[in-house]
């Protein structure tokens, strides 16, 4: 029950002020000074304003609180109807004070943004009290009635008595009719919401009173009462002023019966609700509507699409998720004044291209919108997007400003039985993402398949950080081989990863993953522990014919500061000689190395370790700056490889660019090594050009440490073989 306070502060009517949070007493006030306006006369307004100060301090609470609290203000607006208010003018002038002077102009916008919430709280209390009290009034009224026709004379005087009191006083306009449908009695209250006088409405059919407007289907309940089979009806209905205009009313209708218990008089309660209604309007209007550009809002459009996908079956439903490009940088070059007036243009300029039946604009925040089309075909969606991309494209003035506005456009064209609009809305976002990578000004439509890998990459990018800590990754050995006798030198150290869902995957699936999230740093760590451990193994069973390890270094573990220090101790530790281990960075990585990660590699070649350029002739090659760099081999790209030793069409190119990489690089004093040898023309044209190392299927898989002690062994039984001989 509203009408009753339940705890807290809200004491209307007594001597209860509570204590007040800075600023209430100077609402109350003006709140006082506002109801007076509308006709309250129970006190004075000094009075009023300090029975008022503890209602004002609930207002305030709940604005300010960080969780809003809708049944404080609720209190508020019921102990409000004790007051013998004008009804539905104090509760305007309540809330249209609350909205305008709740708040001082130093107000965060949190708090503002929680007034509709208060103002509808306020209003809703205020409602079911008052419903509450007309349903009292009612039965004051029918029980007077009632004791009228059965009591004993002095009863019936004393009755008859306060039923023309009650008739006559009350706020509440009030309508008796007969069986027949005519208007018996109406109080002067129900004659001045109509326009009439009350001489006019005695005799006329109830049916001249109802609003043309009115659906026929309202009229079948007092239809019903007449006929003595219903006792009571309720509603909101639309009745007709004397000058033809609307006015809306809370109708509550109670039957009365005669000794043998047909029907008599129906007794009816009648409240103008017209002002409570449109405030009603107002505060569900701004609850939709974004109140900066005036689109429908994030929860309309979450109803207007869960509502699209409730119709089922083959119904189509498509998205236009956008985010307006480069608008931070207009926020933070000319003011948020300035951009907010673009997001208004921007609005107004949707609404005006792409509104229309069927079609939802909204702002979802920030520079987001959305456009939601209900009936939608894949064609019709693209010709959408391109058409917005247009309507967008012109300059907007501003401010003496000439703003150029682009944006970038997710789409998504589906049935509404193959998901759900929580999916939608994700795949939307998704597209949108991959519209803003894919350069802006453009709209990507939804890829089931490229979702796919994404998810997978995302999947592998959150187990990761797990499958570190849990050694899921393992290390295989490519063979690097001389070409002028065939021995086995060095191996590369090539990472993989056991997933336990994907099985094994190899560096290309999760390195630029890695790269991305950070998790380079721990993994190479961790790689090259591997393969120094691994080192050691191979020195103390072979010696000096031990393979020199090739670790590959991300350009991030470049720009770690303890970078050296972890190499110096992870090899001293092994007590291997620096020398044994050679670090290989691409050429894109180490050609843009200056500053501190180019320090780095001149430390590590200071310790003694080989430092290479992997993938050399895919990048920016630049022979100047590399013979600054220390540089101790050169890994030629393995895309080379396919014209060299062949009767391939670049065949003569590929082995140009081949000749005159490894003539440069032995000019620096640098060892060549090529990548991707698969065939053996291919090895002795590269032997007969001058390379010194090279590594591929030729000589073998990248393998276990076992493949690898395989070749070694066999090596050292060919030589001593020789040796015998």
């Amino acid at each position: 029950m509203h009408g009753v306070p339940r705890g807290g502060s809200v004491v209307v009517g007594s001597s209860a002020v509570g204590t007040a949070p800075e600023g209430a007493p100077g609402f109350a006030e003006l709140w006082a000074a506002a109801l007076a306006c509308t006709g309250y006369a129970g006190v004075d307004q000094a009075t009023l304003a300090e029975r008022l100060r503890a209602p004002a301090a609930d207002l305030l609470a709940a604005v300010r609180a960080e969780r809003f609290d809708p049944e404080p203000v609720e209190r508020v607006g019921a102990a409000l109807v004790g007051l013998r208010l004008a009804a539905a003018r104090s509760l305007a002038a309540t809330v249209r004070l609350v909205g305008e002077r709740l708040l001082g102009p130093d107000a965060d916008e949190a708090a503002r943004g929680r007034l509709p919430a208060v103002q509808g709280a306020l209003a809703a209390g205020f409602t079911d009290a008052a419903q509450e009290k007309i349903f009292r009034d009612q039965e004051v009224i029918r029980r007077a009635a009632l004791d009228a026709r059965r009591g004993a004379e002095a009863k019936l005087l004393a009755s008859e008595a306060r039923f023309r009191a009650m008739f006559t006083q009350t706020a509440v306009g009030i309508c008796i009719s007969d069986a027949a449908g005519t208007v018996v009695e109406v109080n002067a209250a129900l004659a001045d919401m109509l326009g009439y006088r009350v001489s006019q409405l005695r005799g006329i059919p109830v049916s001249e009173l109802r609003h043309p407007d009115e659906p026929p289907e309202m009229f079948a309940p007092l239809e019903q009462m007449r006929a003595g089979t219903r006792e009571n009806y309720r509603a909101e209905r639309l009745m007709r002023r004397s000058d033809g205009s609307p006015l809306r009313i809370d109708l509550s209708v109670s039957l009365v019966r005669d000794e043998v218990g047909g029907p008599l008089f129906l007794v009816g309660m009648v409240e103008d609700v017209t002002e409570r209604h449109q405030l009603q309007q107002r505060l569900r209007h701004q609850a939709n509507h974004d109140p900066l550009t005036g689109l429908a809002n994030r929860a309309l459009f979450h109803d207007r699409l869960v509502a699209a996908f409730a119709t089922g079956g083959e119904h189509r439903v498509g998205l236009c998720y956008l985010d307006l490009d480069g608008f931070k940088v207009i926020n933070d070059s000319l003011g948020h004044d300035i951009g907010d007036e673009l997001l208004v243009a921007v609005a107004a300029r949707l609404d005006r291209e792409v509104s229309g039946p069927h079609r939802l604009v909204a702002r979802m925040g920030g520079d987001e919108f959305v456009v939601l089309v209900e009936g939608s075909d894949a064609e019709g969606m693209r010709a959408l997007a391109d058409h917005i991309l247009r309507a967008l494209g012109e300059p907007v003035r501003i401010g003496g400003h000439r703003l150029a506005v682009s944006a970038s456009i997710g789409l998504v064209e589906r049935a509404v039985r193959e998901s759900t609009p929580a999916e939608a809305m994700r795949d939307a976002d998704v597209t949108l993402y991959w519209a803003k990578a894919e350069g802006k000004a453009r709209w990507v439509a939804y890829d089931p398949d490229r979702n796919a890998r994404e998810v997978a990459r995302f999947t592998l990018s959150a187990r990761m950080p797990a499958a570190v800590e849990s050694e899921e990754f393992y290390v295989d050995y490519q063979p690097i081989v001389r070409l002028s006798d065939g021995v086995l030198t060095g191996v590369e150290a090539l990472v993989r990863w056991a997933h336990p869902e994907f099985g094994r995957l190899g560096p290309d699936r999760f390195i630029g993953l890695a790269e991305e999230t950070g998790l380079i740093v721990p993994l190479g760590r961790w790689v090259l522990r591997q393969a120094v451990d691994q080192s050691r193994r191979w020195h103390d069973r072979y010696g000096d014919r031990a393979p020199m390890i090739s670790v590959n270094l991300a350009a991030r573990q470049t720009e770690e500061p303890d970078l050296v220090a972890d190499v110096s101790t992870i090899i001293g530790a092994a007590g291997l000689p620096p020398s044994s281990i050679q670090l290989e960075l691409t050429e894109s990585a180490i050609m843009g190395t200056t500053g501190g990660p180019l320090r780095t590699l001149r430390e590590l070649a200071d310790l003694g370790i080989r430092i290479a350029i992997d993938d050399f002739g895919t990048g920016y090659s630049n022979l100047a700056y590399l013979r600054h760099l220390p540089v101790h081999a050169i890994k030629l790209a393995g895309s080379f490889m396919e014209g060299v030793g062949s009767l391939h069409p670049d065949a003569h190119s590929d082995e140009t660019i081949v000749s005159t990489l490894v003539a440069l690089s032995h000019a620096l004093g640098h060892e060549v090594i090529a990548e991707g040898v698969e065939d053996s023309s291919q090895a002795d044209r590269l032997r007969e050009i001058g390379c010194d190392s090279a590594q591929g299927w030729l000589f073998a898989k990248a393998g276990p440490p076992e493949d690898v002690e395989r070749l070694l062994d066999e090596q050292l039984f060919t030589a001593a073989v020789r040796q015998r001989r």
